[in-house]
């Protein structure tokens, strides 16, 4: 008998932490936007847009949190078709259920300021950062470039649930998402109440209009391709398309910043990694894959890399410059850490062991910012300073799509 107790409390010990970590794991439904065909808004193969909803409770009842999903681009028809039938051009290819941690928990201990709010993910399946409006169709293939629609779709699907009587709002997205955030923040706002607060906020989405190591803008020439390919010229922000004559560089947030009315927050590493490998070192500029060591771990780069790598992060403080000094409802965290996307992960967004700068997490410096509560506009000093950072890189190349 005492065996057998003995034997049931060993399994108990095993299997506990199994059972709180799921516990733990908040799982959440995919609902698609049955009428959006209707309006002409689908995803690359034609399959119909979703999104996941977890519904506010308490004094957030009437709060929202929007996500938009990332996950690159495709900016010619050959990377496109090929992304029609992933999880990345269609919904028929999605997991039905996605995890949600970090700014979309609903733990209190986990998400201390957003976490009894309504919060949605935007799921993403136009290749454009929900901002095409176009069609291809040779006669064999067909692709639906239809981002804008797909977000509009969206929001009219949510207006009814209660998105439509909002208090509060927080219009959020990670890297390709958070590029969405800076095309659609101002719209997001016209959408919603006018006595509503409603707020911006991008992570890992300030893609910057850089040279690469051998001189040349290789973003520049993606997101041109991409833009004509996927017909959002029209969408961009027409104050900055007014005020520059390559209007198509209004795709970048660095130049549409600030023509943005909404208060922002941007959530940002000097080093993004993605920026890093495909912006200022993509394969193309390093045949010989002499990057590649430094690619993998900033310990094993040389002092010429080094110096290069603080070339982008003072490029970055160089292109929020403006904004630091000038905006007054403007947040700001910009780490040092080698990472992309760091609000959707429990451990950069609220842990024991979070990033910091000045003692500040991120999900701090956001709820500071948010709710007014401080001017949180942090800026990290240089590599390899920060002893609290995660350095997130991935073992091996994708590409840029």
């Amino acid at each position: 008998m005492h065996i057998e107790i003995e034997l049931c409390l060993l399994l108990f010990l095993v299997l506990a932490p199994w059972s709180i970590y799921s516990e733990e794991r908040l799982l959440v439904g995919m609902t698609l936007v049955r009428d959006a065909a209707a309006r002409g808004a689908v995803c690359l193969d034609g399959s119909l847009p979703a999104y996941h909803l977890h519904r506010g409770f308490g004094a957030g009842a009437n709060n929202w949190i929007l996500q938009f999903e990332g996950g690159g681009w495709c900016n010619d028809i050959t990377s496109c078709l090929e992304r029609a039938n992933t999880r990345r051009g269609s919904t028929r290819y999605m997991s039905k259920f996605e995890v949600f941690s970090g700014i979309l928990s609903n733990n209190a201990s986990f998400n201390p300021d957003f976490y009894n709010w309504n919060r949605v993910k935007l799921r993403y399946c136009d290749g454009a950062s929900f901002s095409g409006d176009s069609k291809f169709n040779n006669g064999t293939s067909l692709l639906y470039f239809r981002g804008q629609k797909i977000w509009e779709a969206i929001i009219h699907d949510l207006l009814p649930k209660g998105l439509s009587s909002a208090r509060k709002a927080l219009l959020s997205g990670c890297s390709a998402g958070g590029l969405a955030t800076f095309l659609h923040c101002d719209n997001f706002t016209k959408m919603l109440p006018s006595n509503a607060s409603v707020k911006c906020l991008s992570d890992a989405g300030f893609f910057l209009d850089e040279q690469d190591i051998s001189s040349n803008y290789t973003m520049r020439s993606f997101y041109h391709d991409l833009v004509a390919l996927q017909g959002i010229e029209k969408n961009l922000n027409p104050n900055c398309t007014r005020s520059i004559n390559n209007t198509k560089l209004c795709f970048f947030p660095q130049y549409a910043l600030k023509y943005i009315t909404t208060p922002y927050f941007i959530l940002n590493s000097a080093y993004d990694v993605y920026q890093f490998h495909h912006s200022l070192v993509p394969p193309s500029a390093d045949l010989h894959g002499h990057w590649n060591r430094c690619k993998l771990n900033p310990a094993a780069c040389n002092a010429t890399q080094i110096n290069v790598l603080q070339g982008l992060r003072r490029d970055m403080i160089s292109a929020l410059y403006s904004f630091y000094r000038n905006s007054g409802r403007g947040g700001m965290f910009i780490n040092s850490c080698f990472a992309h996307c760091q609000s959707e992960s429990q451990d950069t967004w609220f842990a024991v062991d979070s990033p910091t700068i000045h003692n500040k997490t991120i999900a701090g410096a956001v709820g500071d910012w948010y709710f007014g509560r401080n001017i949180t506009k942090e800026i990290d000093c240089p590599y390899p300073c920060d002893k609290t950072c995660h350095n997130i890189i991935p073992s091996q190349q994708v590409s840029l799509r």
